[in-house]
C-alpha cells in the first residue's frame, strides 16, 4: 500500500498538468455546438464582389452641420481608442464628408500561456445630410502572427471561404474570423447610433411641433421585418417604451430616453435602443426577448410595436448612453 501512495504522489502532478492541457480542448469542441445563425449567409455584405458594411440612421429634426459635427467627434474618439495607426484623414464640412482609417486589434483567445489576435485594418466614412447619415466600414483586412500572415476580408471571411456549400454552417478553420469581423462591425455601428442618439451639448433641444391623439384606435398590420422603413421610428420625433415580460402583471417597462433608430445589421433588421446613462438597466441586461413601442409625440398609442431578440452589443463608455441591439423578430406597424 505505501509503494502504491508513492507511485500516486509521483503521477498526480502529471495528471494536473495534462488535465490543464485537455481542458481548454475540451472547451473548443464544447463551443462547436454553438448557435451560429447570426453568423451564416448575408452576415458578411458584399457590394461587387467588395466586403461593404453599410448603415443608414434617420436623425428627424438635424441639420446636416448638427449631424456632421456628432460623427466627426464621434470618429475622433473611437480611433483614438487604439495605439496603432487609426486616424481621421479627410474631412469636407460643406459635403458633409469623413472618412478615418482603422487600425487595431481584434482579440481571438487571450489565455495566461498564450494571446491569439490579429490586426484589423479598415476604412471607415460618414456622409451627413439633413436628417440622415450614411456609416461605411470598408477595405478590410488582417494581418496575423506578426505580419507573417495577410489576408484580405474577400478572401477570407466572405459566404464564398468561410461558409460550407450548403451555407448552414462555419468552416472550421474560418469560424472565429467569421465570428469576430461580424461582431466588430455590429459594435462599430451600434457605437455610431449611440454617438447619433445623445442629446446636443452645444444647442438646446427644439420643441417638438404638437401632434393632435387620434380619438379613433390605432390599427395595427404585421409586417416582415425586412420591409420595415428605417424612417417609421425616427430620433426625436417620438419616445420608444421597451416592454420586458409578456405577462401584464409583471411585465416592466421604460422609456428609452437617449432614443433609438431602426436599421440594417448583418443582413438582419434590428432596433437600436437607448438608456441615459442614469437609467435603471437591470432588467434590460437579463432580458433575451422585449418589446419596443414608437409613440409618436403626443400619441397615446404606439404606431410601431416590434417584438425582439436581443443581440450582444457593447458596454457603454463612462457617462455614455447604455445601447441594446435588438432583431426585429415580428413587426406590426399602423395601416
Amino acid at each position: 500500500m505505501n509503494q502504491f501512495n508513492v507511485i500516486m504522489k509521483k503521477v498526480s502532478p502529471l495528471l494536473w498538468f495534462f488535465l490543464c492541457i485537455c481542458l481548454p480542448v475540451t472547451s473548443v469542441y464544447a463551443q462547436q455546438d454553438r448557435d451560429d445563425s447570426n453568423y451564416l449567409a448575408g452576415a458578411v455584405p458584399e457590394v461587387n464582389g467588395k466586403v461593404v458594411y453599410s448603415q443608414e440612421f434617420a436623425v428627424a429634426g438635424m441639420s446636416q452641420e448638427q449631424i456632421y459635427q456628432r460623427m466627426l467627434r464621434w470618429m475622433e474618439a473611437r480611433l483614438k481608442q487604439n495605439d496603432n495607426n487609426s486616424r481621421i484623414v479627410y474631412t469636407n464640412p460643406d459635403k458633409g464628408e469623413i472618412v478615418g482609417m482603422g487600425d487595431e486589434w481584434i482579440v481571438f483567445q487571450s489565455t495566461v500561456l498564450s494571446l491569439d489576435r490579429t490586426r484589423i485594418l479598415y476604412q471607415l466614412s460618414a456622409v451627413c445630410a439633413p436628417g440622415q447619415c450614411t456609416v461605411k466600414m470598408e477595405r478590410i483586412s488582417f494581418i496575423y502572427r506578426e505580419g507573417a500572415e495577410k489576408y484580405t476580408a474577400e478572401e477570407w471571411v466572405t459566404d464564398k471561404y468561410a461558409l460550407n456549400k450548403a451555407k448552414t454552417k462555419l468552416v472550421r478553420g474560418l469560424a472565429k474570423w467569421r465570428r469576430k469581423t461580424v461582431d466588430f462591425a455590429t459594435d462599430m455601428f451600434g457605437s455610431a447610433a449611440a454617438a447619433l442618439s445623445i442629446a446636443p451639448v452645444t444647442q438646446p433641444a427644439q420643441p417638438a411641433a404638437p401632434v393632435t391623439t387620434p380619438s379613433a384606435p390605432v390599427t395595427l398590420k404585421e409586417v416582415s421585418p425586412a420591409n420595415l422603413s428605417a424612417d417609421l421610428i425616427a430620433m426625436g420625433a417620438g419616445r420608444l417604451v421597451i416592454a420586458i415580460g409578456k405577462d401584464a402583471f409583471n411585465m416592466v417597462t421604460m422609456t428609452a430616453n437617449a432614443g433609438g433608430s431602426l436599421g440594417k445589421m448583418s443582413g438582419k433588421t434590428v432596433v437600436f435602443t437607448l438608456l441615459a446613462p442614469d437609467q435603471p438597466h437591470e432588467q434590460m441586461d437579463k432580458a433575451d426577448t422585449y418589446t419596443v413601442r414608437f409613440y409618436p409625440t403626443g400619441a397615446t398609442q404606439p404606431t410601431v410595436v416590434l417584438e425582439c431578440e436581443k443581440l450582444p452589443s457593447q458596454a457603454p463608455l463612462e457617462g455614455q448612453p447604455r445601447m441594446y441591439i435588438g432583431e426585429v423578430v415580428k413587426a406590426f406597424a399602423q395601416k
